[in-house]
């Protein structure tokens, strides 16, 4: 059953409350960056955790969109020669900066991430920072502009570098030892989808690096860390697999009815990008129903049995496959799908049936999707052209399929950017999806229960 965010962020800190760190993935768009606000709401009222006001007293640091908001740009408009990345006055990079002298850790991490000849420079009073890079000869170019890419890694550095200070702070176990008093009310560190523009390498090391500090963590303090990235999940999982006190892993999806869904990723093996997004893909066109309306199609020597099963808030295999013997052989008038929904070890089901063509919600996104699956599964299985994965007829790849895919994806025409799918082209849609299901042997989360 979908849930609010406030829900989840009640059941991150209640029913999840015993982890070290819970990390999440979640698409762009599904609710990431308003859950770290939810949970910040939950743990403490809105005011005395603003970021601007400084540490003490605090029960949650969170890194985020909303941290960004510190820093802007004056572009000098007028002159066009000195360019400053401003920041508001707040007592979180004054205590860092100014008290804490972090100023050199946080040039170091910067340009770890970025480039050893990219430096910042804060001026006197830490209100504004410069960048200048050395182009070699001697030569360097001041006051630049850097990208927004390299603007969030070195907004990142400046929360890292407190990220490590909070550590070394609270693992002094005796409170009256400590450098500072300003975090001892800390109870987490909620994390947001870090730095989204570094590369590859670059992507390992801070995910390694994230891993390594948390792992340093000795005191109570709890981490969550939410991305869209797969890459930065996977590394994550699999660096946090024997960690003390654990870790959980989660997906976050945003539902149909604008609630949301926090999924359990229970299983060891690494999360799959592409399986993920052929189950998106497939939730499109299936509809969820209620125990009630499945009952009908069971004989009624076996209804209260196979109601019994289903409504149980856990289910083991042994219970699963009691439910399978129970409807086996049993002739159903329609085509039901169940999908497991984990619960630690155990699961749920839920039921679905295929919702009609006109009903589906298709976007033109989706499209991308499955070009995006496409092109990965031709690179990996050494096909040279992403065409080459459509179904064939007796001239090659089905040309309206290809047609459809090319121009739901790369549009240069006004007249293509219409947000309105036919259900010709939604059917293209599903039959694609069922294509790479059969063909490329997916394994489907919708567990077919009756005839086609």
């Amino acid at each position: 059953m979908s849930k609010k965010l406030e829900d989840i962020a009640k059941e991150l800190t209640e029913k999840h409350s015993t982890s070290k760190v819970n990390l999440i993935y979640a698409f762009n768009g599904s609710g990431k960056t308003r859950l770290s606000k939810e949970f910040q709401n939950l743990i403490s009222p809105k005011n005395e955790e603003d970021i601007s006001l400084g540490f003490k007293d605090k029960k949650i640091i969170y890194f985020s969109a909303f941290t960004e908001d510190l820093f802007f740009w004056n572009n000098d408009l007028e002159k066009d020669s000195t360019r400053t990345l401003n920041i508001q006055p707040n007592q979180f990079t004054d205590w860092i900066l100014r008290v804490q002298g972090q100023e050199n850790n946080i040039i170091s991490n910067f340009q770890r991430y970025t480039n050893d000849k990219l430096t910042p420079k804060f001026n006197e009073n830490y209100s504004q920072v410069t960048f200048s890079f050395e182009r070699g000869n001697d030569v360097k170019e001041d006051n630049i502009k850097i990208s927004k890419g390299e603007e969030s890694c070195f907004i990142w550095s400046i929360f890292y570098s407190l990220f490590e200070q909070i550590i070394s702070v609270l693992n002094i176990v005796e409170p009256t030892q400590r450098e500072t008093q300003d975090f001892n009310n800390l109870k987490y560190i909620f994390i947001d989808d870090p730095v989204s523009s570094l590369d590859e390498n670059h992507l390992i090391e801070l995910a390694v690096n994230i891993s390594c500090l948390i792992k340093e963590s000795e005191s109570d303090l709890k981490f969550i860390i939410t991305t869209h990235n797969p890459l930065f999940y996977n590394i994550l999982c699999n660096e946090f697999r024997n960690l003390k006190k654990g870790c959980r892993k989660f997906r976050l999806e945003k539902m149909e009815d604008n609630n949301h869904n926090l999924c359990s990723q229970s299983n060891d093996s690494p999360f799959a990008y592409q399986v993920h997004l052929i189950d998106k893909l497939e939730s499109i066109f299936k509809q969820e129903i209620q125990i009630q309306e499945f009952l009908k199609e069971i004989k009624h020597g076996y209804k209260n049995k196979v109601e019994t099963i289903l409504k149980k808030d856990a289910l083991n295999d042994n219970e699963l496959s009691e439910f399978y013997r129970l409807i086996s052989n049993r002739t159903m008038s329609s085509l039901f799908y169940i999908r497991k929904n984990y619960v630690g070890d155990k699961f749920t089901l839920s039921l679905f049936k295929e919702k009609e063509i006109k009903e589906c919600e298709v976007e033109k996104y989706h499209f991308n999707l499955i070009r995006n699956i496409l092109e990965k599964l031709a690179t990996f299985l050494g096909y040279q052209e992403m065409k080459d994965m459509l179904p064939q007829d007796r001239s090659g790849p089905d040309p309206y399929m290809n047609r459809i895919v090319n121009l739901s994806s790369h549009s240069k025409h006004s007249g293509e950017e219409t947000i309105l799918i036919s259900d010709n082209d939604k059917r293209v849609l599903k039959g694609l999806v069922e294509h790479i299901n059969t063909k490329y042997n997916f394994r489907s989360k919708f567990i077919k229960l009756g005839k086609d």
